[in-house]
C-alpha cells in the first residue's frame, strides 16, 4: 500500500476513534454529539457568518469584553456556506481538511526526514493532547492543510503553489501570517543570497501575506480606523502583549492553590512544546520550518487572553513532533504503535474533558 495512504489510514483510524469515544460520551451527558461537534464555542461564530454573513457583535455586561464576529477571518466560513451552512456542513469542511492535511504532513515528514518518519508524525498529530480539535467544526484543520501544504511546496521549490496557498492560509485564521512568514522568508532567502532572479520567487515573497493583509485591511475600512482588525481583537480580550500575560498565568498556576486540570495542562504543554523547539532547532531543520513554527509560537506565547486555548493555537505546529517521530522511527514497531496507543487514549480522555466537562473556552 502506497505510503500516503497508510499515513491517511493510521489518521483515520485515530480520529473516528476519537470521535467515537466523543459521541459516546455526548449521548451518556444527554447532548447530541452533532451539536457538541459542530456546534460548541466559535463553531457557533463559524456557522453565524456561514449563513448570516458578517455584522454580529455580541456584548457582555460587567466584564468589558465587545465581541464582533470581524474577528474571524472569512475562509473557514465561506466554505461551510457552499456546503451548505449546517453544522454538518461545517463538519463535513473541517474532516476534508484534517484528512487533506494528514497527507500534506506526511509528504513533510516524508520529503524530510523519510517515509517512516512521515507515518509516524501523521501518528502523534493525530493523538497529541487537543487533536480533539481536529474532529470539531474549526479551523484549525483547514490551516493545518494549507500550512502542510504550502511548506512542502517551499521544501520543493513550487514558489507559486507556496505563495497561493499561503494567500488561502492568511484568510483561514489570524495565525496564517505563520505561513506567509515562512514562504517569504525563504524567497527572500533565494533571492538575497542565492541571487535567484526567477519572477516567481519574486512573486512568492511579496504575494504570500497578501490573504492575511487583505482582511486586516478590508476590517479597518469597514470599521472606519486603519487599526480595526487590532480594535476587535483587544475587545475580545486578546492583544499582543510580548508574553506579559503568558508568564503572569503560569506563574500563577505555579504559585497558586487549586486550578482547573484544562490551565494545568496549558502550562505543561506549552513547556512541553517549547522543550520541542529546542531540539527542533538542534535538529537543524529547513529554514521554512523553523521560521513557521517560530512564528507560531511567537503569537502564541505572546498574546494576552484565553490561556485555555493557546494549546489549540499550536496545533498546527506539526514540526514540533519531527524530532519525537525520528527518535520513535529508530525504536522497534512495537515500541511506536504502543506509545502511539497510549498518546491517543490520553487524547480520547482529555477530548471528553475539554467538550463536555471543563467550562473554559477551547
Amino acid at each position: 500500500m502506497p505510503a500516503p495512504l497508510v499515513a491517511l489510514g493510521v489518521f483515520a483510524a485515530v480520529r473516528i476513534g476519537g470521535a467515537a469515544v466523543l459521541a459516546v460520551g455526548a449521548w451518556w451527558a444527554g447532548r447530541s454529539p452533532v451539536r457538541v461537534l459542530g456546534y460548541s464555542w466559535d463553531s457557533v461564530w463559524y456557522l453565524g457568518l456561514a449563513v448570516h454573513g458578517y455584522g454580529r457583535t455580541q456584548m457582555w455586561a460587567g466584564t468589558g469584553l465587545i465581541q464582533s464576529d470581524y474577528a474571524f477571518f472569512p475562509l473557514y466560513p465561506l466554505l461551510v456556506r457552499m456546503a451548505g451552512g449546517t453544522p454538518w456542513a461545517g463538519l463535513l469542511v473541517a474532516w476534508t481538511a484534517a484528512a487533506v492535511a494528514a497527507v500534506g504532513v506526511y509528504r513533510v515528514g516524508e520529503l524530510v526526514l523519510g517515509r517512516r518518519v512521515g507515518v509516524l508524525l501523521v501518528a502523534l498529530w493525530a493523538a497529541t493532547p487537543h487533536s480533539v480539535v481536529l474532529t470539531l467544526a474549526y479551523t484549525e484543520p483547514l490551516l493545518a492543510a494549507l500550512a502542510a501544504w504550502a511548506l512542502y511546496a517551499v521544501l520543493r521549490r513550487r514558489w507559486l503553489w507556496a505563495a497561493g496557498l499561503a494567500v488561502l492560509a492568511g484568510l483561514t485564521r489570524p495565525t496564517g501570517i505563520a505561513v506567509a512568514a515562512a514562504v517569504s522568508a525563504v524567497a527572500l532567502h533565494a533571492l538575497l543570497v542565492r541571487r535567484s532572479r526567477a519572477p516567481e520567487v519574486w512573486a512568492a515573497a511579496l504575494l504570500a501575506p497578501a490573504g492575511w493583509a487583505a482582511y486586516v485591511l478590508a476590517v479597518g475600512i469597514r470599521t472606519g480606523e486603519p487599526a480595526g482588525y487590532f480594535t476587535v481583537q483587544r475587545h475580545w480580550g486578546s492583544r499582543f502583549d510580548f508574553g506579559s500575560y503568558t508568564t503572569d498565568s503560569i506563574w500563577r498556576v505555579l504559585t497558586g492553590g487549586h486550578v482547573p486540570l484544562a490551565t494545568v495542562m496549558t502550562v505543561a504543554l506549552l513547556a512541553v512544546a517549547g522543550f520541542l523547539a529546542v531540539l527542533l532547532l538542534l535538529d537543524r531543520m529547513p529554514p521554512a520550518l523553523l521560521v513557521y513554527t517560530a512564528v507560531l509560537l511567537l503569537i502564541t506565547y505572546g498574546g494576552a487572553g484565553y490561556f485555555e486555548s493557546k494549546p489549540r493555537f499550536l496545533l498546527p505546529a506539526f514540526p514540533l513532533l519531527m524530532p519525537v517521530a525520528a527518535a520513535m522511527a529508530r525504536a522497534r514497531p512495537r515500541s511506536a504503535v504502543m506509545v502511539t496507543a497510549g498518546l491517543a487514549g490520553l487524547s480520547y480522555g482529555y477530548g471528553l474533558y475539554l467538550l463536555l466537562v471543563a467550562r473554559v473556552p477551547l
